[in-house]
Protein backbone atom coordinates (compact mmCIF):
# COMPACT_ATOMS: atom_id res chain seq x y z
CA UNK A 1 0.00 0.00 0.00
CA UNK A 2 1.90 3.65 -1.03
CA UNK A 3 2.64 5.35 1.87
CA UNK A 4 3.57 8.95 2.85
CA UNK A 5 4.93 8.22 6.12
CA UNK A 6 8.92 7.79 5.18
CA UNK A 7 11.51 9.75 6.21
CA UNK A 8 15.05 10.43 5.06
CA UNK A 9 17.91 11.72 7.82
CA UNK A 10 18.56 14.87 5.56
CA UNK A 11 14.54 16.05 5.27
CA UNK A 12 14.79 17.76 8.50
CA UNK A 13 18.49 19.04 8.43
CA UNK A 14 18.25 22.24 9.98
CA UNK A 15 21.83 23.33 7.17
CA UNK A 16 19.57 22.86 4.31
CA UNK A 17 18.54 26.76 4.98
CA UNK A 18 19.79 30.07 2.94
CA UNK A 19 22.06 31.87 5.34
CA UNK A 20 19.63 35.19 5.28
CA UNK A 21 17.32 32.97 7.35
CA UNK A 22 20.00 32.46 10.16
CA UNK A 23 20.83 36.18 9.83
CA UNK A 24 17.07 37.74 10.46
CA UNK A 25 16.73 34.71 13.01
CA UNK A 26 19.58 36.50 14.96
CA UNK A 27 18.40 40.04 14.62
CA UNK A 28 14.67 39.17 15.49
CA UNK A 29 16.57 37.36 18.50
CA UNK A 30 18.88 40.28 19.59
CA UNK A 31 15.92 42.97 18.75
CA UNK A 32 13.60 40.96 21.27
CA UNK A 33 11.36 40.69 18.14
CA UNK A 34 9.39 37.30 19.74
CA UNK A 35 5.73 38.12 18.61
CA UNK A 36 3.26 36.00 16.57
CA UNK A 37 3.50 36.13 13.07
CA UNK A 38 1.96 34.52 9.67
CA UNK A 39 3.92 33.38 6.84
CA UNK A 40 2.03 32.42 3.21
CA UNK A 41 3.64 30.50 0.65
CA UNK A 42 1.72 30.78 -2.74
CA UNK A 43 2.46 30.94 -6.49
CA UNK A 44 2.80 34.76 -7.40
CA UNK A 45 2.27 33.78 -11.41
CA UNK A 46 1.90 30.38 -13.51
CA UNK A 47 4.36 29.51 -16.27
CA UNK A 48 2.97 30.37 -19.72
CA UNK A 49 2.49 26.67 -20.49
CA UNK A 50 0.48 26.13 -17.30
CA UNK A 51 -3.13 26.77 -17.46
CA UNK A 52 -3.23 25.30 -13.42
CA UNK A 53 -0.94 23.33 -10.95
CA UNK A 54 -1.34 20.42 -8.74
CA UNK A 55 -0.45 20.66 -4.99
CA UNK A 56 2.39 18.30 -3.76
CA UNK A 57 5.36 18.07 -1.05
CA UNK A 58 2.98 19.10 1.56
CA UNK A 59 3.43 15.45 3.66
CA UNK A 60 7.51 16.07 3.40
CA UNK A 61 7.01 19.66 4.37
CA UNK A 62 5.16 18.31 7.96
CA UNK A 63 7.64 15.96 8.61
CA UNK A 64 10.44 18.59 7.83
CA UNK A 65 8.27 21.20 11.07
CA UNK A 66 7.80 18.17 13.06
CA UNK A 67 11.46 17.00 13.30
CA UNK A 68 13.07 20.43 12.85
CA UNK A 69 15.89 20.53 15.66
CA UNK A 70 18.79 22.38 15.99
CA UNK A 71 21.26 19.76 17.80
CA UNK A 72 24.52 20.72 19.22
CA UNK A 73 26.44 19.20 16.26
CA UNK A 74 24.20 21.54 13.86
CA UNK A 75 24.92 24.55 15.62
CA UNK A 76 28.57 23.94 16.13
CA UNK A 77 28.53 23.37 12.00
CA UNK A 78 26.31 26.36 11.42
CA UNK A 79 29.38 28.54 13.29
CA UNK A 80 31.79 27.13 11.12
CA UNK A 81 30.70 29.07 8.65
CA UNK A 82 28.65 31.69 10.48
CA UNK A 83 29.26 32.70 13.53
CA UNK A 84 26.44 33.49 15.91
CA UNK A 85 26.02 35.78 19.25
CA UNK A 86 25.38 34.42 22.43
CA UNK A 87 21.77 35.02 22.28
CA UNK A 88 20.92 33.64 18.97
CA UNK A 89 23.20 30.72 19.79
CA UNK A 90 21.21 29.75 22.96
CA UNK A 91 17.84 30.49 20.94
CA UNK A 92 18.92 28.32 18.50
CA UNK A 93 20.48 25.24 20.85
CA UNK A 94 17.72 22.78 20.84
CA UNK A 95 15.13 25.09 19.16
CA UNK A 96 11.53 22.85 17.95
CA UNK A 97 8.69 23.95 15.58
CA UNK A 98 5.40 24.46 17.83
CA UNK A 99 3.89 26.32 15.63
CA UNK A 100 0.57 25.92 13.66
CA UNK A 101 0.25 25.56 9.63
CA UNK A 102 -2.86 25.47 7.80
CA UNK A 103 -2.81 23.84 4.46
CA UNK A 104 -4.48 23.10 1.10
CA UNK A 105 -4.04 19.36 0.59
CA UNK A 106 -1.89 17.39 -1.69
CA UNK A 107 -3.65 16.64 -4.97
CA UNK A 108 -5.48 19.44 -5.43
CA UNK A 109 -5.57 21.94 -8.30
CA UNK A 110 -4.42 25.45 -7.40
CA UNK A 111 -3.68 28.37 -9.36
CA UNK A 112 -1.72 31.64 -8.57
CA UNK A 113 -2.00 33.74 -5.81
CA UNK A 114 -3.65 31.11 -3.81
CA UNK A 115 -1.92 30.26 -0.74
CA UNK A 116 -0.94 26.64 -0.39
CA UNK A 117 0.05 26.94 3.30
CA UNK A 118 0.24 29.15 6.22
CA UNK A 119 2.69 28.94 8.94
CA UNK A 120 1.86 30.61 12.22
CA UNK A 121 4.79 30.93 14.64
CA UNK A 122 7.06 33.23 16.68
CA UNK A 123 8.73 35.37 14.33
CA UNK A 124 12.28 33.92 14.31
CA UNK A 125 10.87 30.37 14.34
CA UNK A 126 8.29 31.41 11.18
CA UNK A 127 10.93 33.12 8.94
CA UNK A 128 13.59 30.14 10.02
CA UNK A 129 12.13 27.54 8.05
CA UNK A 130 11.23 29.77 5.20
CA UNK A 131 14.28 27.94 2.23
CA UNK A 132 13.30 23.95 3.52
CA UNK A 133 9.20 25.02 3.21
CA UNK A 134 9.86 26.20 -0.22
CA UNK A 135 12.48 24.31 -1.33
CA UNK A 136 9.96 20.68 -0.71
CA UNK A 137 6.77 22.23 -1.85
CA UNK A 138 8.33 23.79 -4.97
CA UNK A 139 9.48 20.93 -6.23
CA UNK A 140 7.01 18.71 -6.03
CA UNK A 141 4.29 20.94 -7.22
CA UNK A 142 6.70 21.13 -10.16
CA UNK A 143 6.93 18.16 -10.87
CA UNK A 144 2.78 17.14 -10.10
CA UNK A 145 1.73 19.71 -12.67
CA UNK A 146 3.73 18.50 -15.16
CA UNK A 147 2.91 15.06 -14.75
CA UNK A 148 -0.63 16.17 -14.36
CA UNK A 149 -0.49 17.25 -17.99
CA UNK A 150 0.85 13.97 -19.60
CA UNK A 151 -2.16 12.21 -17.66
CA UNK A 152 -4.23 14.44 -19.26
CA UNK A 153 -2.90 13.59 -22.66
CA UNK A 154 -2.53 10.04 -22.57
CA UNK A 155 -6.37 9.39 -22.07
CA UNK A 156 -6.29 6.63 -19.80
CA UNK A 157 -3.16 4.41 -20.89
CA UNK A 158 -0.94 4.09 -17.87
CA UNK A 159 2.12 5.73 -17.18
CA UNK A 160 5.29 4.91 -15.91
CA UNK A 161 8.48 7.22 -14.37
CA UNK A 162 11.39 6.61 -15.61
CA UNK A 163 13.43 9.92 -14.87
CA UNK A 164 15.81 9.01 -12.00
CA UNK A 165 19.05 8.82 -14.11
CA UNK A 166 18.73 12.62 -15.00
CA UNK A 167 17.01 13.65 -12.10
CA UNK A 168 18.90 16.61 -10.21
CA UNK A 169 19.80 14.43 -7.45
CA UNK A 170 18.59 11.31 -5.73
CA UNK A 171 16.49 13.06 -3.19
CA UNK A 172 14.65 15.22 -6.32
CA UNK A 173 14.02 11.71 -8.42
CA UNK A 174 12.50 9.87 -5.14
CA UNK A 175 10.11 13.44 -4.58
CA UNK A 176 9.40 13.59 -8.58
CA UNK A 177 8.17 9.92 -8.50
CA UNK A 178 6.15 10.46 -5.73
CA UNK A 179 4.69 13.67 -7.51
CA UNK A 180 3.94 11.75 -10.26
CA UNK A 181 2.09 9.21 -8.70
CA UNK A 182 0.10 11.57 -6.81
CA UNK A 183 -1.02 12.93 -10.37
CA UNK A 184 -1.85 9.81 -12.15
CA UNK A 185 1.24 7.94 -13.07
CA UNK A 186 1.26 4.05 -12.14
CA UNK A 187 4.51 4.02 -10.90
CA UNK A 188 8.50 4.20 -11.20
CA UNK A 189 11.81 3.07 -12.04
CA UNK A 190 13.11 4.34 -8.70
CA UNK A 191 13.55 1.87 -6.20
CA UNK A 192 14.12 4.03 -3.16
CA UNK A 193 10.45 5.72 -4.37
CA UNK A 194 8.81 2.09 -4.16
CA UNK A 195 10.29 1.34 -0.62
CA UNK A 196 9.92 4.75 0.83
CA UNK A 197 6.51 5.16 -0.52
CA UNK A 198 4.92 1.63 -1.71
CA UNK A 199 4.91 2.76 -5.02
CA UNK A 200 4.81 -0.58 -7.92
CA UNK A 201 8.24 -0.23 -9.67
CA UNK A 202 9.13 -0.86 -13.13
CA UNK A 203 12.08 -2.02 -14.94
CA UNK A 204 12.90 -3.36 -18.23
CA UNK A 205 16.67 -3.78 -19.80
CA UNK A 206 18.79 -1.30 -21.60
CA UNK A 207 20.57 -1.38 -24.54
CA UNK A 208 23.86 -2.61 -23.14
CA UNK A 209 22.27 -5.73 -21.76
CA UNK A 210 21.47 -6.55 -25.93
CA UNK A 211 25.07 -5.29 -26.73
CA UNK A 212 26.43 -7.36 -23.89
CA UNK A 213 25.25 -10.42 -26.08
CA UNK A 214 27.02 -11.43 -29.37
CA UNK A 215 23.23 -12.28 -30.50
CA UNK A 216 20.21 -9.98 -30.25
CA UNK A 217 17.79 -13.28 -29.61
CA UNK A 218 19.95 -14.74 -26.83
CA UNK A 219 19.97 -11.72 -25.38
CA UNK A 220 16.43 -12.22 -25.04
CA UNK A 221 16.52 -15.70 -23.91
CA UNK A 222 19.39 -15.09 -21.44
CA UNK A 223 17.19 -12.26 -19.62
CA UNK A 224 13.30 -13.83 -20.27
CA UNK A 225 14.55 -16.98 -18.66
CA UNK A 226 15.83 -14.95 -15.81
CA UNK A 227 12.46 -13.07 -15.15
CA UNK A 228 9.61 -15.46 -16.01
CA UNK A 229 7.28 -14.02 -14.45
CA UNK A 230 6.11 -11.63 -17.43
CA UNK A 231 9.10 -9.51 -19.33
CA UNK A 232 9.33 -6.84 -21.31
CA UNK A 233 11.80 -7.33 -23.66
CA UNK A 234 14.03 -3.39 -25.42
CA UNK A 235 13.29 -4.08 -29.25
CA UNK A 236 15.22 -0.92 -31.19
CA UNK A 237 18.87 -1.71 -29.98
CA UNK A 238 19.55 -2.54 -34.04
CA UNK A 239 16.18 -3.13 -36.39
CA UNK A 240 13.13 -2.66 -34.46
CA UNK A 241 11.48 -4.42 -36.83
CA UNK A 242 13.13 -7.23 -37.15
CA UNK A 243 13.71 -7.70 -33.45
CA UNK A 244 9.98 -7.40 -33.26
CA UNK A 245 10.02 -10.75 -35.34
CA UNK A 246 12.51 -12.30 -33.60
CA UNK A 247 9.84 -12.12 -29.98
CA UNK A 248 8.09 -13.75 -32.08
CA UNK A 249 10.42 -16.58 -33.36
CA UNK A 250 11.21 -17.14 -29.58
CA UNK A 251 7.78 -16.91 -28.50
CA UNK A 252 7.15 -20.87 -28.57
CA UNK A 253 10.70 -21.29 -26.75
CA UNK A 254 9.89 -18.97 -23.87
CA UNK A 255 6.67 -20.40 -23.46
CA UNK A 256 7.84 -23.74 -23.36
CA UNK A 257 9.75 -22.36 -20.34
CA UNK A 258 6.92 -21.06 -18.91
CA UNK A 259 7.85 -17.44 -19.88
CA UNK A 260 5.35 -15.28 -21.05
CA UNK A 261 6.30 -11.96 -23.39
CA UNK A 262 4.27 -9.24 -21.44
CA UNK A 263 5.29 -6.23 -22.96
CA UNK A 264 7.86 -4.92 -25.72
CA UNK A 265 9.63 -1.17 -25.08
CA UNK A 266 10.22 1.29 -27.98
CA UNK A 267 13.18 3.69 -27.35
CA UNK A 268 13.75 5.54 -30.59
CA UNK A 269 13.06 6.99 -34.12
CA UNK A 270 9.62 7.16 -35.40
CA UNK A 271 7.33 5.96 -32.38
CA UNK A 272 3.75 5.97 -34.22
CA UNK A 273 5.55 4.18 -37.33
CA UNK A 274 7.69 1.78 -35.39
CA UNK A 275 4.52 0.68 -33.15
CA UNK A 276 2.05 0.28 -35.71
CA UNK A 277 4.56 -1.99 -37.95
CA UNK A 278 5.55 -3.64 -34.69
CA UNK A 279 1.88 -4.49 -33.35
CA UNK A 280 1.26 -5.84 -36.95
CA UNK A 281 4.05 -8.31 -36.40
CA UNK A 282 3.38 -9.21 -32.99
CA UNK A 283 -0.59 -9.77 -33.72
CA UNK A 284 0.47 -11.75 -37.15
CA UNK A 285 2.75 -13.61 -34.77
CA UNK A 286 -0.14 -14.55 -32.37
CA UNK A 287 1.37 -11.76 -30.02
CA UNK A 288 -2.02 -9.84 -29.42
CA UNK A 289 -1.81 -9.49 -25.90
CA UNK A 290 1.82 -8.57 -25.88
CA UNK A 291 1.96 -4.88 -24.94
CA UNK A 292 3.64 -2.18 -26.53
CA UNK A 293 5.40 0.39 -24.39
CA UNK A 294 7.31 3.60 -25.71
CA UNK A 295 10.06 5.94 -23.84
CA UNK A 296 12.58 8.07 -25.64
CA UNK A 297 12.29 10.90 -23.60
CA UNK A 298 8.41 11.93 -24.14
CA UNK A 299 6.27 14.12 -22.33
CA UNK A 300 2.56 15.64 -22.66
CA UNK A 301 2.92 17.01 -26.02
CA UNK A 302 4.62 14.08 -27.79
CA UNK A 303 2.16 11.64 -25.72
CA UNK A 304 -0.64 13.81 -26.93
CA UNK A 305 0.38 13.50 -30.63
CA UNK A 306 0.92 9.49 -30.34
CA UNK A 307 -2.42 9.71 -28.95
CA UNK A 308 -3.86 11.79 -32.12
CA UNK A 309 -2.37 9.70 -34.31
CA UNK A 310 -4.04 6.29 -32.90
CA UNK A 311 -0.36 4.81 -32.15
CA UNK A 312 -0.80 1.16 -31.03
CA UNK A 313 1.20 2.23 -27.77
CA UNK A 314 -0.49 0.48 -24.80
CA UNK A 315 1.43 2.50 -22.10
CA UNK A 316 4.12 5.20 -21.88
CA UNK A 317 7.25 5.89 -19.79
CA UNK A 318 8.15 9.09 -19.71
CA UNK A 319 11.48 10.58 -17.80
CA UNK A 320 13.20 12.81 -18.37
CA UNK A 321 11.39 15.90 -19.59
CA UNK A 322 8.75 14.66 -16.75
CA UNK A 323 11.40 14.98 -13.60
CA UNK A 324 13.09 18.11 -14.64
CA UNK A 325 9.85 19.64 -16.05
CA UNK A 326 11.37 20.53 -18.84
CA UNK A 327 9.52 23.11 -20.13
CA UNK A 328 8.52 24.96 -17.10
CA UNK A 329 11.13 24.15 -14.10
CA UNK A 330 9.80 26.48 -11.75
CA UNK A 331 7.59 28.42 -10.55
CA UNK A 332 7.41 31.63 -9.25
CA UNK A 333 6.78 30.53 -5.45
CA UNK A 334 7.09 32.79 -2.46
CA UNK A 335 7.01 32.47 0.95
CA UNK A 336 5.55 36.09 2.54
CA UNK A 337 5.01 37.49 5.71
CA UNK A 338 1.19 38.26 5.99
CA UNK A 339 0.80 39.03 9.81
CA UNK A 340 2.90 40.03 12.57
CA UNK A 341 2.03 41.29 16.10
CA UNK A 342 -1.81 41.41 15.28
CA UNK A 343 -1.05 43.63 12.42
CA UNK A 344 -1.45 42.78 8.71
CA UNK A 345 1.54 42.99 6.80
CA UNK A 346 1.73 44.16 3.16
CA UNK A 347 4.72 44.31 0.64
CA UNK A 348 4.04 46.83 -1.94
CA UNK A 349 7.26 46.02 -4.25
CA UNK A 350 6.57 46.51 -8.19
CA UNK A 351 5.17 43.44 -9.80
CA UNK A 352 5.42 41.49 -6.20
CA UNK A 353 2.88 43.17 -4.52
CA UNK A 354 1.21 41.05 -1.75
CA UNK A 355 -2.70 40.67 0.30
CA UNK A 356 -2.39 41.60 3.74
CA UNK A 357 -3.51 39.81 6.38
CA UNK A 358 -4.15 35.45 6.88
CA UNK A 359 -6.21 34.55 4.07
CA UNK A 360 -8.66 31.86 3.05
CA UNK A 361 -9.49 30.37 -1.08
CA UNK A 362 -12.79 29.28 -1.57
CA UNK A 363 -13.43 26.74 -4.21
CA UNK A 364 -17.11 27.22 -5.92
CA UNK A 365 -18.40 24.35 -8.52
CA UNK A 366 -21.09 24.37 -10.37
CA UNK A 367 -24.09 21.90 -10.73
CA UNK A 368 -21.62 18.99 -12.46
CA UNK A 369 -19.01 19.58 -9.68
CA UNK A 370 -16.85 21.54 -12.49
CA UNK A 371 -14.23 24.21 -11.18
CA UNK A 372 -16.85 27.47 -11.23
CA UNK A 373 -14.69 29.96 -9.46
CA UNK A 374 -12.06 30.66 -6.63
CA UNK A 375 -12.49 33.28 -4.06
CA UNK A 376 -9.46 34.67 -1.71
CA UNK A 377 -10.85 36.12 0.75
CA UNK A 378 -9.53 37.39 4.80
CA UNK A 379 -9.20 34.23 7.16
CA UNK A 380 -12.72 34.54 8.56
CA UNK A 381 -15.01 35.20 6.31
CA UNK A 382 -17.65 32.63 4.90
CA UNK A 383 -18.18 32.17 0.84
CA UNK A 384 -22.02 30.16 0.89
CA UNK A 385 -22.20 27.52 -1.47
CA UNK A 386 -18.11 27.16 -1.42
CA UNK A 387 -15.64 25.00 0.33
CA UNK A 388 -12.52 26.33 2.03
CA UNK A 389 -9.27 25.12 0.39
CA UNK A 390 -7.46 25.64 3.72
CA UNK A 391 -7.09 23.54 6.35
CA UNK A 392 -5.72 22.48 10.20
CA UNK A 393 -2.84 20.50 9.25
CA UNK A 394 -0.84 21.27 12.17
CA UNK A 395 -1.23 22.75 15.96
CA UNK A 396 1.59 23.91 18.58
CA UNK A 397 4.00 21.49 16.38
CA UNK A 398 1.77 18.41 16.08
CA UNK A 399 -0.25 17.11 13.41
CA UNK A 400 -3.96 17.67 13.89
CA UNK A 401 -4.48 13.89 12.01
CA UNK A 402 -2.29 11.15 10.60
CA UNK A 403 -0.91 11.68 7.43
CA UNK A 404 -3.47 10.48 4.33
CA UNK A 405 -2.41 7.63 2.72
CA UNK A 406 -0.90 7.92 -1.40
CA UNK A 407 -4.08 6.26 -2.69
CA UNK A 408 -6.26 9.20 -0.73
CA UNK A 409 -4.50 12.09 -2.21
CA UNK A 410 -3.64 10.48 -6.20
CA UNK A 411 -7.60 10.07 -5.46
CA UNK A 412 -8.08 13.67 -5.17
CA UNK A 413 -6.25 14.37 -7.63
CA UNK A 414 -7.71 12.43 -10.15
CA UNK A 415 -10.91 14.29 -8.82
CA UNK A 416 -9.64 17.45 -9.07
CA UNK A 417 -8.30 16.75 -12.37
CA UNK A 418 -11.52 15.48 -14.10
CA UNK A 419 -13.16 18.72 -12.52
CA UNK A 420 -11.30 20.85 -14.38
CA UNK A 421 -13.36 23.07 -17.57
CA UNK A 422 -12.10 21.71 -21.04
CA UNK A 423 -10.24 24.90 -21.27
CA UNK A 424 -7.93 24.54 -18.58
CA UNK A 425 -7.53 20.54 -19.62
CA UNK A 426 -5.81 21.50 -22.67
CA UNK A 427 -2.49 21.33 -23.37
CA UNK A 428 -2.71 25.04 -25.13
CA UNK A 429 -2.92 27.92 -23.02
CA UNK A 430 -6.38 29.48 -21.62
CA UNK A 431 -7.35 32.41 -20.40
CA UNK A 432 -5.71 32.67 -16.82
CA UNK A 433 -8.37 31.46 -13.89
CA UNK A 434 -7.51 33.51 -10.84
CA UNK A 435 -9.80 33.71 -7.49
CA UNK A 436 -11.40 36.65 -6.90
CA UNK A 437 -10.64 38.43 -3.98
CA UNK A 438 -13.73 39.98 -1.74
CA UNK A 439 -14.43 42.89 -0.96
CA UNK A 440 -13.25 42.91 2.79
CA UNK A 441 -9.87 41.96 1.01
CA UNK A 442 -9.76 45.08 -1.20
CA UNK A 443 -10.49 46.84 1.89
CA UNK A 444 -7.88 45.67 3.79
CA UNK A 445 -5.45 46.51 1.02
CA UNK A 446 -6.76 50.01 0.60
CA UNK A 447 -6.10 50.36 4.42
CA UNK A 448 -2.84 48.63 4.69
CA UNK A 449 -1.30 51.03 2.22
CA UNK A 450 -2.15 54.06 3.83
Amino acid sequence: MPTTTSVTPELSDPLIVDLYELTMFEAYIEAGMHGPASFELFIRRLPASRNFLVAAGLEQALQFLERFRVSREALAQIEQVHPLSPAARAALADLRFSGDVRAIPEGTVVFADEPLLRVSAPLPVAQLVETRLLNLIHFQTVVASKAARSVLAAGGRPLVDFGLRRAHGGEAGTFAARAAYIAGFGGTSNVRAGVDFGLPVFGTMAHSFVQAHEDERRAFVTFATARPGGVTLLIDTYDTEAAAAAVVGLAPELAARGVKVAAVRLDSGDLAAHARRVRRILDDGGLRDTRIIASSGIDEHAIAALVAAAAPIDRFAPGTRVVTSADAPYLDCAYKLVEYAGRPRVKRSEGKGTWPGPKQIWRQRDAAGRLAADHLTTADEQVAGAEPLLVPVMRSGRRVAPPPSLEVIRARARLELGSLPDALRSLEPAPRFAPRPSAALRAALAQAEE
